[in-house]
């Protein structure tokens, strides 16, 4: 729906009423991207990859604009590129702007972890987790966590989705594609809902229609999926990946050796899970990504078996953990190293021949004593090496037998071949002959997948084809020449891609759609992972009616797959390898979910028809529902006065009873919403809460207010107007200039007293409280604040109200009180007004 449009057009404003400048943090295959919205729209901005952050950042200049592109990226507080941003935004008072389609996975702390780059832990937010303190109790709730309740160390303790919606409305803006569908879409003759833009111009809503390509696994492919394979890869002890179970103590390792040990014991556990998950979702994915991959597996514990026979270090993977991270890894642990699994010769490219696979012991052993010398000469700072000595000697042992038992499985399936591979001639018949005069886009999830069917469809005549993995050196580019309409690239036309096979290095922040066609050549775990592919091209621009969603699976049924996928699993409980870790890399599919992909229901592909928008947007759809249809309505509404009052009937319950509601609009410009009980007592600061109490039907009778009516209205306007003092009204960080200037002008005025009676200060002080300060009085109030006196400080705020440079003042903006909009009693079934 145009999240980066809408960061480049907030960023723009910013800089053009403020003066402020962005600095624009990505994943840097989106690079390329965000400099050409930068130049487009002249953004005085810098584009900066996640990857360079703790090389670059420490030493960069002042911006006052953070953005950060898929910022769910930074779940993880203990991380050194999270500190490193989060440093760089405290040290700089930076305002944040944090883009994500996807904004938490499993656990709320992804969504707090982000906040904090911002958000103070002890910063008052003014509201409260409400569920988990009524489940509590405030005093318990104290007790046990020591945190304020009104702080965001106290959301982290909650457990429930509706404190986190509380909590979220205060930053979030989410619009989902059934919102726009009800409130903004216009039908046409057709029956199809569309945008209707300022040019003219329509953007439709295609359908997503699932597509299966069903595929008979005959030859190899039967082979592979056979009981003893699956058995096979089920038996292993994978013991490089849980090397933690295998250290001794009676050695006494260097420090550096001991870190890395320590690394292993706590690693180990979830990267077995991950090996033996991977290795079968290798399988799913390519009869040649398996085989290739196991391939590297048994040399590199050939590798492991020759340090230890030989007395040298063991070369130990430092990015293995990055594996656990599915969502955007493509790339295999056994190749990190570099290219010494390849000849010298581009074996990847098209044209390039592959070396003889290894299929003996013998020739393992001795590829193994070249690759180790490789390690140790051109590629030792990619290792931790750690002795032998501090292993136990059951090590080589069960490398040995694991490797066994994976050489006698390559000598079963023999050396792949592409002739016999019906899957991919299935997918050469849907790009030459189905579809051979449409754009098509095709995932897989490994980038050794992707090299396949790039050099495959390549021998077999395939041309305007390219592929994108996570090695690429621009996806960017890819993506400009396979999609130069909907990225304003029409130089790229003459290099036009038509095909395009790409790993989900391209399911985040491209503009693919001038492609209607998606293939999932594998099947991912989870459903969601198609349902983002699609995305890609279900975006506005798509011309189509439709989105054709083709999927790869079993011809026999959906069955087999899951039996497959259930084995995999209940071998890593059995195995308690998983315990108490987070699972959330394994990716639970739904299997009722796969039996509707494989029987090509409608609506599989559409994802949820959330009704979680923002607040804003909440109301806003309340009042296009009650609205677009009653032209009296909206006028009635639109010519009330301010103070209105009414009553209606309420139902009572325990944590919703009688009393009254009220909306006011602070000084500080602020809509707010209170729920008082018939005793004044606040009842929630929930505002979803308190619109749905307000909810009624248009025949809903209006009742008498009830006597103390008026006096809850002055409640709640005090409680409303109390609660803004507390937070701190528009002042922001007690960090920041704005609140310090603040803070000491008005202790300056308090001890002056009759001294300022014909002072302008008093005016200042009100200008700064009401309107945010220009950048350049910022600049110059952080450089004196430090040295300054009070009194000077007082001449200088005046001096720069006098000459128009204080504060940003808008024509628009709120003057005097807090003002009552409306209220409305709730009187309880059964009593009178």
């Amino acid at each position: 729906l145009g999240k980066t449009l809408m960061a480049t057009a907030l960023a723009r404003v910013l800089e053009d009423d403020y003066g402020l400048e962005t600095l624009i943090i990505c994943p840097k295959n989106l690079v390329p991207m965000w400099e050409d919205y930068r130049d487009r729209y002249r953004l005085r901005a810098r584009v900066l990859s996640i990857s360079r952050v703790l090389s670059q950042l420490g030493d960069m200049r002042r911006y006052r604009i953070v953005l950060i592109d898929e910022s769910h990226n930074l779940r993880n507080r203990a991380g050194k590129r999270y500190r490193a941003i989060h440093e760089y935004i405290q040290k700089n008072d930076s305002k944040c702007i944090l883009l994500s389609a996807t904004p938490y996975n499993k656990t709320y702390e992804d969504l707090s972890s982000q906040l904090r780059l911002f958000v103070g832990e002890d910063e008052d937010l003014g509201i409260r987790p409400e569920k988990l303190l009524r489940e509590m109790g405030e005093t318990e709730f104290t007790r046990q966590h020591q945190a304020s309740p009104r702080s965001i160390a106290a959301f982290e303790q909650s457990p429930y989705a509706e404190d986190w919606r509380e909590l979220m409305r205060l930053y979030l803006v989410r619009r989902t594609r059934s919102f726009i569908q009800a409130n903004y879409a216009q039908v046409d003759e057709r029956g199809r809902k569309h945008l209707l833009f300022s040019d003219g111009t329509r953007a439709a809503f295609p359908s997503r229609v699932p597509k299966t390509i069903k595929v008979r696994a005959g030859g190899q492919y039967a082979q592979l999926f056979s009981d003893d394979v699956v058995q096979t890869v089920n038996d292993l002890n994978l013991p490089r990946y849980g090397l933690g179970n295998y250290v001794v103590e009676s050695a006494k390792p260097s420090l550096g050796e001991q870190l890395v040990l320590e690394d292993l014991s706590r690693a180990g556990k979830r990267l077995m899970g991950f090996c033996r998950t991977n290795l079968f979702k290798r399988l799913e994915s390519s009869g040649h990504a398996f085989l290739l991959s196991v391939e590297r597996h048994v040399l590199r514990n050939f590798v492991f078996i020759h340090a230890i026979e030989q007395g040298l270090p063991l070369p130990i993977g430092t990015s293995d953990a990055r594996m656990l991270d599915s969502q955007s890894y493509d790339g295999d642990a056994e190749a990190d190293a570099g290219d010494e699994f390849e000849d010298d010769e581009d074996a990847a490219s098209p044209t390039g021949s592959q070396r003889e696979p290894l299929r003996t012991a013998a020739a393992f052993r001795h590829r193994a004593e070249e690759v180790y010398d490789v390690f140790a000469e051109e590629f030792p700072g990619r290792f931790r090496w750690v002795a032998a000595q501090h292993f136990h000697r059951d090590l080589p042992k069960d490398l040995l037998r694991d490797s066994e038992q994976l050489i006698d499985l390559l000598a079963r399936v023999g050396n792949w071949n592409p002739a016999t591979d019906a899957k991919l001639g299935a997918l050469e018949e849907l790009l030459n002959e189905t579809h051979r005069r449409s754009k098509v886009l095709v995932f897989t999830q490994f980038a050794d997948t992707v090299d396949y069917l790039q050099r495959e469809l390549h021998a077999r005549k395939l041309t305007r084809m390219a592929a994108a993995t996570g090695d690429t050196p621009s996806p960017t580019e890819l993506a400009w020449r396979f999609s130069p309409r909907s990225n304003g690239k029409m130089d790229a036309v003459e290099d036009e891609l038509r095909v395009l096979i790409a790993t989900d290095v391209l399911s985040e922040g491209q503009n693919l759609q001038d492609c209607a066609i998606v293939v999932n050549y594998d099947l991912p775990w989870a459903i969601i992972r198609l349902i983002q592919r699609a995305g890609r091209v279900d975006r506005l621009g798509q011309r189509a009616d439709e989105i054709l969603c083709y999927s790869f699976l079993p011809a026999e049924g959906v069955d087999r797959l899951i039996r497959l996928r259930s084995r995999v699993r209940a071998r890593l409980h059995e195995n308690a390898e998983v315990v108490g870790t987070d699972e959330a890399f394994f990716e639970d599919e739904d299997q009722r979910a796969v039996h509707d992909l494989y029987n090509e229901k409608a609506g599989i592909l559409d994802g949820e028809d959330s009704s979680e928008v923002d607040l804003a947007s909440y109301a806003y759809q309340i009042w296009q529902n009650a609205t677009k249809d009653d032209e009296t309505l909206r006028k009635t509404v639109e010519q009330m006065p301010a103070v209105v009052y009414s009553s209606k009937r309420h139902i009572a319950a325990p944590n919703s009873p009688s009393g009254l509601l009220a909306y006011i609009r602070t000084s500080g410009g602020h809509d707010a919403l209170a729920w008082l009980d018939e005793k004044g007592n606040s009842v929630t600061q929930s505002q979803f809460d308190i619109l749905r109490a307000a909810a009624c039907e248009p025949s809903t009778p209006a009742l008498p207010r009830r006597d103390n009516h008026h006096e809850l209205v002055q409640a709640a306007a005090e409680q409303v107007a109390k609660e803004e003092t507390e937070v701190g009204g528009q002042l922001g960080r007690p960090s920041g200039a704005r609140f310090r200037v603040y803070e000491r002008l008005k202790n300056h005025i308090a001890q002056a007293g009759n001294l300022l009676v014909d002072s302008a200060l008093p005016k200042a002080l009100d200008d700064i409280y009401r309107y945010p300060l220009r950048q350049s009085a910022v600049d110059i109030f952080n450089r004196q604040l430090p040295s300054i006196s009070d009194e000077t400080l007082a001449q200088l705020a005046c001096s720069l109200r006098d000459d128009d440079r204080l504060c940003t003042v808008r024509e628009d903006a709120p003057v005097g009180d807090d003002q009552i909009i409306c209220s409305l009693g709730l009187v309880a079934s059964g009593k009178g007004g």
